[in-house]
């Protein structure tokens, strides 16, 4: 009997932000290469999937309302648009564009949570998190600026410098200030569930950097070895 090996391929790309409108850099750098190698995969036969959306959800997304003037919603609306008719005019062949604000979206996440929920693997811990008084909330890695300890740039972000590409967490940071007001900033005692990486550093370890070391291209190798010899944290 004759049978017909094949591979099902299913391709994706850098799920875009919905806080702006993407440019040839974006095109060129991400876009452009992925929907060649569908292309290529499809004139051979394979079956391929290409999916990609808008990432409607983050900080850049509210940074930008605020910028505008505008609710997040109309904000997302607006460039998800205007991404989607981008990509539909300079050719690229997605078999599905669609936007994280779905619901199908929701409840894939929420499932994936919930199964590792029930599972008992999250730990429920308390943290001190940067507080901004004036605005009245706390604020995400990137609602925080102060001084690099690396390069001293006195404008880096609480995740990353982006004068000398140092990854950061807020703590890192030197005068740490609100993006949103200005206002030095106070910590204050907040609850979160965190997945404890540090429990699968042995298994992460030998999986990525051991079992698939060639699989990777060299700076994502680089990358996930650099965070794995640093030793992982728990992550909210």
């Amino acid at each position: 009997m004759n049978t017909h090996h094949y591979l099902r391929h299913t391709i994706t790309a850098a799920l875009p932000y919905a806080n702006g409108p993407v440019h040839i850099g974006h095109l060129a750098g991400v876009y452009v290469p992925a929907d060649i190698y569908v292309r290529y995969l499809r004139q051979i036969g394979e079956e391929v999937l290409f999916v990609c959306g808008s990432d409607e959800h983050g900080v850049p997304v509210t940074i930008r309302a605020d910028k505008e003037g505008l609710s997040v919603q109309e904000v997302v609306d607006k460039y998800h648009q205007l991404i989607d008719a981008a990509f539909a005019r300079f050719g690229i062949s997605f078999n599905i564009y669609s936007r994280t604000s779905l619901p199908v979206h929701h409840q894939t996440a929420q499932d994936f949570f919930k199964v590792l929920y029930e599972k008992g693997v999250f730990r429920l811990q308390e943290s001190a998190q940067f507080y901004d008084e004036k605005a009245g909330q706390f604020l995400a890695d990137r609602l925080i600026k102060g001084t690099c300890p690396v390069c001293s740039f006195p404008d880096a972000y609480g995740d990353q410098c982006e004068n000398c590409g140092s990854t950061l967490s807020p703590d890192d940071l030197i005068q740490p200030r609100s993006t949103l007001s200005d206002a030095p900033l106070v910590k204050k005692l907040t609850r979160h569930w965190y997945l404890p990486l540090n429990e699968y550093e042995a298994w992460l370890r030998e999986w990525i950097l051991e079992g698939h070391a060639q699989d990777w291209k060299t700076n994502v190798y680089g990358q996930c070895k650099s965070w794995i010899d640093q030793g992982l944290q728990p992550a909210p």
